[in-house]
């Protein structure tokens, strides 16, 4: 009897070990058993199926980084970049702001500047203090020309400096208030080997896009942006109004109140 239940017992152990062996492999049909007769060559192609996915991902979000009025292009001590100005409007005359003053264009003006003349441009603030600058047509035509032609149609007036930064820079010129807009078009960038030595004249800049009314004046030396922006003006006289303007950041809250300019004159000397 004991002898039965013994070798009972024996018999389903080993059932069980039979049971739980490896099985040997097994075939599919269809689809799935090409799949299986295949597997090497799928994987290969899988592999260079999501290479490229992700190539495409990538170029596509380099082309969309700089996208027409895109927001979020950090501004900070070292960069003087600003959002580009968007798409030029629809219609085909310059859109007027409230004040009457045409502050949208469908493209930049063409070059009407005498190369050979000279050009001084005179900022004034609401607080009656004035900045001299003398323009470089001949080293910078096309900016110096979009300067004066904005600056003669009163582009600047009541426009302010958003961006202050103290021994770097003074940002101005955005008819926005805040570092997003322009007149509605680039410019052309142009080069020169001025440095940027304190109280020079540059523009500003949206990755390569040349912002078409943006501007900064130097309030120290910056030879890091030579090479990436271009001088076409020097203040002459006021260089003690401009490092005593409000620092601001734009970037952050709670900012104080901008300094505000009363108007830009220019003046031709031939």
């Amino acid at each position: 009897m004991g002898s039965n239940r013994r070798n009972r017992r024996a018999a389903e152990r080993q059932a069980r070990r039979e049971t739980s062996q490896p099985i040997g492999d097994v075939e599919f049909t269809g689809m799935m058993g090409i799949f299986q007769r295949n597997m090497r060559v799928v994987f290969f192609f899988g592999i260079i199926l999501m290479v490229l996915s992700l190539g495409s991902i990538i170029f596509i979000t380099r082309l969309g980084g700089a996208a027409p009025g895109g927001g979020g292009v950090t501004t900070t001590s070292e960069t003087i970049d600003s959002p580009s100005t968007g798409e030029p409007i629809d219609n085909e005359t310059p859109a007027e702001e409230d004040d009457g003053i045409v502050r949208q264009y469908e493209a930049a003006p063409e070059l009407t500047i005498d190369v050979n003349a000279r050009y001084v441009a005179i900022i004034e603030f609401e607080s009656g203090a004035r900045v001299r600058i003398e323009l470089l047509p001949a080293e910078a035509p096309g900016y110096v020309n979009n300067f004066v032609f904005l600056a003669r149609n009163q582009f600047y007036d009541g426009l302010v400096f958003h961006r202050v930064i103290p021994g770097f820079v003074a940002q101005g010129g955005d008819p926005t208030g805040v570092g997003r807009g322009g007149p509605g078009y680039d410019l052309i960038e142009e080069t020169n080997d001025l440095k940027f030595e304190p109280g020079v004249l540059s523009m500003a800049k949206s990755g390569a896009a040349v912002n078409g009314s943006q501007f900064f004046i130097t309030l120290g030396a910056a030879p890091h942006l030579e090479g990436d922006f271009t001088v076409f003006g020097r203040v002459t006289e006021g260089m003690e109004t401009l490092t005593a303007m409000t620092a601001r950041d734009p970037s952050l809250p709670d900012q104080p109140e901008p300094d505000r300019i009363t108007s830009i004159e220019i003046i031709e000397e031939a």
